[in-house]
């Protein structure tokens, strides 16, 4: 039996504007990345996501990103590696105040947008990513890019890591996500998708957008639960996987 675990990024919407269908993609996850209000969300959508989150039994991460509100997180922005780590801290502090208040805990570490594309490629960044995390609750588990430079910092520093694979996303030579602004950065057709991602759980390989066939880890599948198709998009996942006798558990219960 292959166990792996299923998150999603939610909890992104902002005072009146609704983003997602979060009380529907939530009961079919087994874990929960929940914006901190830097690059999405705002105090009420955290409670709400969080509370549930804990009412249908899912685990909760923070997902921190770049204070770039506007430009939803997904703009790279030139910062130290003490003001990444701070920023990490800040969002940290933010949703573990709600996750006391509605008596769940913290699961899992994962960055968003450009700070997790950056973090995939810069050492020194995720370092600094890491030593937040770290100083906050080194028992966190960080949630990173599969091969990737984030992974590679936290196992360094001895902090519990999973790797993450996408569903949705083409995939570089290097094993780096292709730009969103460029052309095979999402997988569209959903049976493609799916196939990709069986594959990449039960082999630990994937076609790169070159055609080449390369190494991945999956300890955790990435689902988007903003598209317009999103939530028949996990359903058939989870029906894939019970066909192909692929396990969803949280990540919290993998072998890490």
């Amino acid at each position: 039996m292959y166990r792996v675990d299923l998150n999603s990024d939610l909890g992104e919407s902002f005072g009146r504007y609704a983003l997602g269908m979060d009380d529907k993609v939530i009961p079919l996850i087994s874990s929960a990345n929940v914006a901190c209000g830097y690059h999405a969300s705002d105090p009420v959508v955290m409670e709400k996501t969080v509370s549930l989150a804990r009412d249908a039994g899912v685990r909760v991460g923070a997902h921190p990103g770049f204070p770039d509100l506007m430009g939803f997180g997904r703009r790279n922005m030139s910062v130290t590696p003490g003001e990444a780590k701070a920023y990490v801290l800040y969002q940290l502090g933010a949703l573990y105040g709600f996750c006391k208040a509605c008596g769940t805990e913290l699961q899992h570490v994962k960055p968003h947008g450009a700070l997790y594309n950056m973090a995939a490629k810069d050492y020194q960044l995720s370092r600094a990513i890491c030593e937040g995390i770290r100083e906050f609750d080194p028992q966190l588990i960080v949630l990173a890019l599969s091969g990737g430079q984030l992974a590679k910092a936290a196992m360094d520093m001895g902090l519990p890591v999973a790797q993450e694979v996408f569903a949705d996303r083409g995939y570089e030579e290097d094993g780096t996500l292709v730009d969103r602004r460029k052309e095979g950065a999402m997988i569209t057709d959903e049976e493609e998708a799916i196939s990709r991602v069986a594959r990449m759980v039960k082999e630990r390989r994937v076609t790169a957008v070159t055609g080449k066939d390369i190494a991945i880890r999956a300890d955790s599948v990435c689902v988007h639960g903003d598209g317009a198709k999103a939530l028949a998009f996990v359903e058939k996942i989870r029906q894939a996987f019970d066909r192909e006798g692929i396990e969803i558990c949280p990540l919290a219960s993998l072998d890490l």
